[in-house]
């Protein structure tokens, strides 16, 4: 029944639902409103990185794959999937592109088009913001909310083995768009309404911050107490019968960095929610905390900061699976700390292009000096790279950092302590080994997160706009 899918939006959840659609067979009709993704992906080129994305595109742009400004009157489904950002500053969900792509659906489309909302929105949005134009222009409307969840670098399977999530108007709606994902998806799960699919979207990506910041409050006490927060977690964690206690981690990227928010919108105000707005504080503090923490160690191993080198590897939000994403990074928040204390940065991705290094203030090095020329390092996401760094040939140079910082613990701290180089992560600055310059009463006490605004900026300020999450 479904043959010609057309996808309003080519961002990251339109761009891979496209291709997985062209692998299944489908004719896809792209739309965007950016010139440049456009005349990329006409040549078979795309603008991001995901595995598998390129090639689809290579093979199919201009043969079952088109790309233009419009959607054809004839598609049989509409997607919309463009971005709803929050606003940096009041944190409320812009959702001015959906209103601007449901009202050019309506124009080009017709009432027996069955269109599906694929972007995170507020509950009740689809109904509230899509419904109206369709209904104004056709009279009548199939719709259906049906949210992305796939994880970056492994977006072109989870699209195919996930669940697809799906709930309609009204039944003629909801067996619609089963039956549309049921040729996409192995397994498709109908829901009782629209408002009910937007929820679950929410409800993932909110858990998943939840979780990660319990994570993150475990690691702030270990700091506190100069525990091990890896050695709590693990002893926790083994052969107990509940729900696992996370690892301490930075948590980014698209969702995860917004979809909080829009979940707080969604509640509509007191009581609460209680939960959700607290986690996303505590994970976007956790950068700033850590950037402070380099800024002190370093200040105690070279006996200040002014004209000092830092060199920070891994600038995309996360690092595994691969990704260059670079919306909700963890740099984004660590750079103004950094220039106050007047470090020079100098940075390393194997994902992220040097221009984006320099855009977030950056000088591009690459590992090698990194080890060998800068007073300290500091490893923000676990790239398969960093960890197989050779740390017996980058510590065998005339010069070494005074300070490793791995915010992941992925490195060896054995050998970086033996060079005589002071090592600590997330929550964990275990004392200096003799011989090294730092004396332990030098060390002072880490001041408990209160749940105020940190210094130097705790807000989520990416230019555009997890560690895991869709």
């Amino acid at each position: 029944m479904y043959a010609k899918i057309g996808v309003v939006g080519l961002g990251y959840v339109g761009l891979t639902l496209a291709a997985a659609l062209a692998r299944k067979g489908y004719q896809v009709y792209g739309v965007d409103t950016s010139p440049a993704v456009r005349d990329a992906l006409d040549q078979g080129r795309v603008h991001i990185f995901e595995p598998g994305i390129e090639e689809v595109f290579a093979d199919t742009v201009g043969r079952s794959v088109f790309v233009g400004t419009s959607l054809p009157a004839e598609v049989d489904v509409a997607v919309i999937s463009v971005s709803t950002p929050v606003d940096d500053r009041t944190r409320q969900p812009d959702l001015t592109n959906l209103a601007a792509a449901a009202e050019q659906v309506a124009r080009w489309c017709g009432p027996e088009t069955l269109v599906v909302v694929r972007s995170t929105v507020p509950v009740g949005t689809s109904r509230r913001v899509v419904l109206p134009p369709l209904l104004a222009a056709w009279g009548r409307a199939k719709l259906v909310m049906a949210p992305e969840r796939t994880i970056q670098g492994q977006a072109l399977r989870e699209l195919v083995e996930l669940p697809q999530v799906v709930g309609g108007l009204d039944e003629e709606s909801r067996r619609a768009g089963t039956e549309f994902f049921a040729g996409l998806a192995t397994q498709v799960v109908p829901v009782s309404s629209l408002e009910a699919a937007e929820l679950v979207k929410l409800s993932n990506n909110c858990h998943t911050d939840l979780i990660y910041s319990f994570g993150n409050e475990l690691a702030l006490i270990a700091e506190r107490h100069g525990l091990d927060p890896l050695e709590v977690i693990g002893a926790a964690n083994l052969d107990y019968p509940r729900p696992d206690l996370s690892r301490p981690g930075y948590v980014g990227g698209g969702c995860l960095s917004k979809d909080p928010y829009i979940m707080i919108d969604s509640a509509g105000g007191e009581p609460g929610p209680f939960l959700v707005g607290a986690a996303r504080r505590l994970n976007e503090y956790l950068p700033v905390h850590v950037a402070n923490r380099v800024v002190e160690l370093l200040r105690q191993t070279r006996g200040g900061t002014v004209g000092r080198t830092l060199a920070v590897l891994g600038w995309a939000y996360k690092g595994w699976p691969p990704t260059d994403d670079m919306r909700g990074t963890p740099i984004a928040t660590m750079m103004p700390v950094f220039r106050a204390a007047g470090l020079t940065v100098v940075g390393h991705d194997p994902m992220v292009p040097a221009e984006v290094i320099h855009r977030y203030g950056g000088e591009p090095t690459s590992i090698d000096k990194a080890f060998g020329e800068a007073d300290a390092v500091l490893v923000i996401n676990d790239h398969p790279d960093y960890r197989a760094i050779p740390l017996d040939t980058v510590l065998t140079g005339g010069h070494r950092p005074a300070l490793v910082y791995d915010s992941w613990r992925i490195l060896d701290e054995a050998a970086i302590t033996a060079a005589g180089i002071r090592y600590a992560g997330i929550g964990y600055l275990p004392m200096p080994r003799p011989g090294t310059t730092v004396p332990a009463q030098q060390m002072e006490p880490v001041q408990p997160f209160d749940g105020a605004e940190p210094a130097g900026g705790g807000g989520s300020s990416t230019p555009a706009g997890s560690r895991v999450g869709a």
